[in-house]
């Protein structure tokens, strides 16, 4: 292979490159359909419309975009105050385990969207309803992925860091942190993913703004260009957060094997 070509090689295998062809192909099927069996633009609108829509509209989608990501992104930094903590409590005692633990998984059998009307109740139409919906979905990955990765330390390495007289925050933080930080980062991808789609309950409920406000007044006036343009943001919003959280992974935990593995596929 000539020097020459492969560069055009390398810009052909990137990592964007691919999604945004599948992504395209979708795309040509979504509008394919459409032609193919003669969908009515009240029942599916066709992409061109959305794409319209999309750029017209694009100013107000931002608007409305800010305070959905307000939320998603307190509920998930709640998420994660507070799951990783609650995490530690129960991968290091079998007491807090017995006892909390069932109650969480326990309290991911009541359907959100129920819930949600309270928080309204309880503290009327703003931003923390829409921040407590975000916290409530995007907390349980984050606890069942770190008390996996807590639990997951070889306990031959805690036994070397305490015969080598390490005190227990030493031993947390060069043996227990590091070993649980890719489960961690696994469950905090799920939480902030879950956290986007916990806001826009929110705002289902009771907001005046956000996209979720957005998608139930395009729904209620059938714009259904509107409401898939609101979805392709709302899309967006998920892939934005997603990627700098996985950014952020790779800085965090270089050393990682999956890191290594991305590293040499690149290379």
């Amino acid at each position: 292979m000539s020097p020459l070509s492969q560069p055009s090689q390398h810009w052909f295998q990137a990592a964007w490159l691919r999604p945004l062809i599948f992504l395209v192909l979708l795309v040509a099927a979504w509008d394919a359909a459409i032609r193919v069996f003669h969908i009515p633009p009240y029942q599916v609108p066709a992409p061109k419309d959305v794409i319209i829509t999309l750029w017209q509209e694009w100013p107000m989608l931002l608007q409305e975009a800010w305070p959905t990501t307000v939320a998603t992104l307190w509920g998930f930094f709640l998420s994660a105050a507070f799951g990783i903590p609650v995490a530690m409590l129960i991968a290091g005692s079998r007491t807090v385990e017995s006892y909390v633990y069932p109650l969480l998984v326990f309290s991911q059998s009541i359907p959100k969207i129920a819930i949600a009307p309270l928080f309204v109740v309880w503290f009327g139409f703003g931003m923390l309803p829409k921040v407590l919906s975000a916290f409530l979905l995007g907390f349980f990955p984050v606890v069942v992925s770190a008390v996996q990765g807590f639990k997951s330390v070889e306990p031959d390495m805690l036994d070397l860091a305490r015969a080598m007289e390490a005190n227990r925050l030493q031993i947390f933080r060069m043996v227990s942190l590091p070993h649980a930080l890719p489960a961690i980062f696994s469950g905090l991808k799920v939480s902030i993913t879950l956290a986007v789609v916990g806001a826009v309950v929110g705002e289902f409920v009771g907001s005046n703004s956000g996209i979720g406000y957005l998608l139930q007044r395009s729904i209620g006036n059938f714009e259904l260009p509107t409401m898939f343009a609101a979805l392709v943001v709302l899309a967006l919003i998920g892939v934005i957060l997603f990627w700098l959280l996985d950014v952020i992974e790779r800085l965090a935990i270089p050393w990682h094997a999956s890191q290594r593995q991305d590293f040499i596929i690149a290379a």
